[in-house]
């Protein structure tokens, strides 16, 4: 593959891999700073919207763009650098050894890779829930909060919103059909009738008409965000766990 068709394919396959909550491909929100293919090497280099963003996000990012390039059949060499962040180093040591998430952040890491993706699954899923519930209120000034347990998918507009719910709901097993409850908990379990938050036990309102934009609006690397966010710090750099606040 030519260097310039390889560049192509390249940012295509970058086009794949996706900001966990935000739903959005890294290459529009500028996530990607550059990329350079030659003679089927293939390096990029990412950088966040902060250096403190936390690590299992980053690496999980970083990861993937690692893993869509090196699919490509002109990739012989496929080289993926994190910059400015406090894990740089360490990210891409573990990044160019393909040490994996364990291997790379040690005892640190208290779930695999898989698991950590189930994590950001399930919050992607909510942020997706309260931008596409928030959508359908804001579009019915009839329709009252406490009826939202008796929405189902079929009434949502065809939106990017509702599309990207949909993503979510494959991605988690949960159903897509038109008939199934809009409102549920990761497990699928609809909201009961009468009250507009899920019944998982979080104490985040599946959707708000009062909030202007989603919760979770900012993605992991915002300050004040649900996201994972790093504990027990060291001198320079705090563990990888998810699901902290």
């Amino acid at each position: 593959m030519w260097a310039a068709q390889l560049e192509v394919a390249a940012r295509a396959a970058l086009d794949t891999v996706y900001d966990p909550e935000l739903d959005e491909p890294v290459t529009d929100l500028g996530f990607v700073r550059s990329l350079t293919a030659e003679d089927g090497r293939v390096t990029v280099h990412l950088r966040l919207p902060t250096s403190f963003c936390s690590p299992n996000f980053a690496y999980l990012m970083a990861s993937d763009a690692k893993d869509a390039l090196s699919a490509l059949p002109g990739a012989r060499e496929v080289t993926v650098l994190l910059d400015d962040h406090h894990d740089s180093d360490l990210i891409n040591r573990g990044l160019a050894a393909d040490a994996g998430y364990r291997g790379t952040f040690g005892h640190e890491a208290e779930q695999d890779l898989e698991e950590l993706r189930g994590i950001f699954r399930r919050k992607a899923h909510t942020a997706a829930m309260e931008r596409a519930l928030t959508a359908l209120l804001r579009a019915r000034p009839d329709l009252a909060e406490e009826q939202l347990g008796d929405v189902v998918l079929g009434d949502l507009p065809d939106t990017s919103a509702t599309r990207a719910l949909l993503r979510r709901r494959a991605a988690l097993g949960l159903g897509t059909a038109p008939a199934d409850p809009a409102l549920v908990d990761d497990d699928g379990r609809p909201c009961p009738r009468g009250r507009s938050r899920c019944g998982c036990g979080s104490p985040a309102p599946c959707a708000s008409p009062s909030t202007a934009t989603p919760t979770s609006a900012g993605a992991c690397c915002a300050p004040g965000t649900r996201s994972p966010r790093p504990t027990s710090p060291r001198a320079r750099r705090s563990s990888p766990r998810a699901g902290n606040p």
